[in-house]
């Protein structure tokens, strides 16, 4: 089964040159997915920065954190909420490729100065990876969770750029790091499920699209990839509910109703096979 894509980056809210798909899987065949945002690397040691992943639509940065320039890294006292962390996100999102550029010379310019500097290289890597540099950037990840080991936001980019690197087992054990420090997370909890079923775990993979969607009953991407999870071990009611409740959130979600429940979604569902086991015959 081939899979088709959506931009990855607007979920992710990452790198701003891919498209990104609702990928279809099963247990054949690899999903690849693309709908992702990278957090941002605002933060001191103690506290983390912000981003925004798939379907962060609406949210705004709060009152409390003014908005940096595109690229600036930005001390603060308090940890990012999931909520302003989607928020950053989201506006990383929307930067373009000089801005990315800009980023990272900011970065790098931090660096000299400071070489352990957590932020900037959180902020150095996470512009690396805007640019599709992923290789490059995983030093400045190792490095930026060596100085600050309780950051979300730096295991939360990591692991989407391993999903970048088809590395789907050290994706999964990231976003379980963005999760031990950030429990509210949708968007880790979305990465993670991402990460499974890329691995076939489709199951364990729902399980994650849940707690995204408990979080957020509007997360449409959640809501997709949790329909084609189960329809890829033949729970078909349960993958057209989901699949009719992520097309009305995202009219984009028809192709994989289409795709995974057939007929425009109104193929009726197939009752499960029962077998007939012979019974040994009575003895007289």
């Amino acid at each position: 089964m081939k899979s088709f894509f959506r931009p990855l980056l607007g979920a992710l809210g990452l790198w701003a040159g891919l498209t990104s798909c609702a990928t279809t899987v099963t247990e054949k065949e690899k999903s690849s997915v693309t709908s992702l945002p990278v957090a941002s690397s605002t933060g001191t040691p103690d506290s983390t920065g912000a981003t925004t992943v798939p379907n962060g639509r609406g949210a705004t940065p709060p009152t409390s954190a003014p908005a940096a320039a595109p690229g600036a890294v930005l001390a603060a006292n308090a940890a990012p909420t999931a909520t302003q962390a989607s928020a950053e996100r989201e506006k990383e999102r929307k930067m373009t490729a000089a801005d990315y550029r800009s980023m990272l010379a900011s970065a790098e310019a931090l660096l000299k100065a400071n070489p352990r500097n957590p932020a900037a290289l959180l902020q150095r890597a996470k512009a690396k990876s805007y640019l599709k540099q992923y290789k490059a950037a995983l030093p400045d990840y190792t490095a930026a969770l060596r100085y600050q080991r309780n950051n979300p936001d730096a295991y939360y980019n990591l692991g989407v750029n391993h999903l970048m690197l088809k590395k789907y087992k050290a994706a999964a054990t990231d976003f379980s790091g963005a999760l031990k420090y950030r429990p509210n997370d949708r968007e880790s909890f979305f990465g993670r499920g991402v990460a499974k079923m890329q691995m076939y775990q489709y199951k364990s993979a729902v399980g994650d699209f849940t707690k995204a969607i408990q979080l957020d009953s509007a997360y449409a991407d959640a809501w997709e990839y949790r329909g084609i999870s189960y329809s890829s071990f033949d729970k078909l009611a349960e993958a057209r509910r989901d699949l009719e409740q992520a097309t009305k959130l995202n009219p984009e979600a028809v192709k994989s109703l289409r795709r995974y429940v057939g007929n425009d979604g109104q193929e009726p569902i197939k009752p499960p096979v029962t077998r007939t086991v012979a019974r040994p015959a009575r003895r007289r």
